[in-house]
């Protein structure tokens, strides 16, 4: 068997070409750079509108009281304490995150919150992950696929960690869909995010990594094809402020 592009080849890591062994690392340092204002962070991005988009997100989900989910790049806790109150306390929720900085900070936070029982933090990589088959009810990823460097390899482990009739959730960046509207969002993702970072966060070039890298992630019918060709049943996806941020979903069946 031939070895795996991104084991082998390049990649991007924003505009740029970078050995696919290295992206991991580069994106590693970018979300240690910014696990303390990672919060800051995408309310500069989406104008503080995430915090919509994460709730309609979780509101929409496959999920009720008593189940299990894992919630992939979980980051500082958005998702995974909105899910916490969907599956009560019979469920679990795995708060799940490549960067021990946000895995830390998440953890933190949600302790700070009061929410300890019932959530569980596993620093794990979306391409291999360390649960067996059909161990969750629902899985999600939140702003976090884009970043993976084999995002077909993390579908799959989406799938494969999915019991059957379970749902799985991308919620990311995505291509703007209104024209007149794509040099202002242009103007904003490049002009003023990367000057904000530096004026909040003293970091320009984490800003413009992310900026970068959402042009660089498939667009929304792109990854509606990777998830189907992932095994995923019935994919579709929902577009939330023209197109900014789309919702896809898939079952396993």
């Amino acid at each position: 068997m031939s070895e795996s592009p991104y084991k082998s080849g390049t990649t991007h890591f924003g505009f740029k070409d970078v050995a696919a062994k290295d992206k991991q690392k580069l994106v590693g340092e970018v979300f240690s750079s910014v696990a303390g204002n990672y919060d800051l962070m995408n309310d500069l991005m989406s104008l503080g509108i995430h915090r919509v988009w994460k709730r309609y997100f979780v509101a929409t989900a496959q999920v009720k009281p008593g189940d299990r989910v894992l919630d992939l790049a979980g980051g500082t806790g958005d998702i995974a304490a909105l899910l916490k109150e969907r599956v009560g306390s019979t469920g679990e929720v795995v708060l799940g995150d490549i960067n021990a900085g946000m895995l830390s900070v998440g953890r933190d936070r949600m302790t700070n919150r009061g929410l300890v029982a019932g959530l569980d933090y596993v620093q794990c990589n979306a391409e291999a992950l360390p649960f067996p088959d059909a161990s969750f009810d629902l899985v999600t990823i939140a702003f976090g696929l884009r970043n993976v460097t084999d995002k077909d390899a993390g579908l799959r482990e989406m799938y494969r960690v999915l019991k059957v009739g379970g749902q799985a959730r991308v919620l990311e960046f995505s291509e703007v869909t209104v024209d007149w509207f794509k040099p202002v969002y242009d103007f904003h993702s490049f002009r003023i995010l990367p000057k904000l970072g530096k004026l909040f966060a003293q970091d320009a070039d984490s800003y413009q990594y992310l900026a970068e890298s959402i042009r660089k992630h498939p667009p929304q019918e792109a990854l509606k094809t990777m998830m189907g060709e992932a095994g995923f049943e019935r994919c579709s996806y929902k577009n939330l402020s023209a197109g900014i941020v789309a919702v896809h979903t898939g079952y396993k069946v």
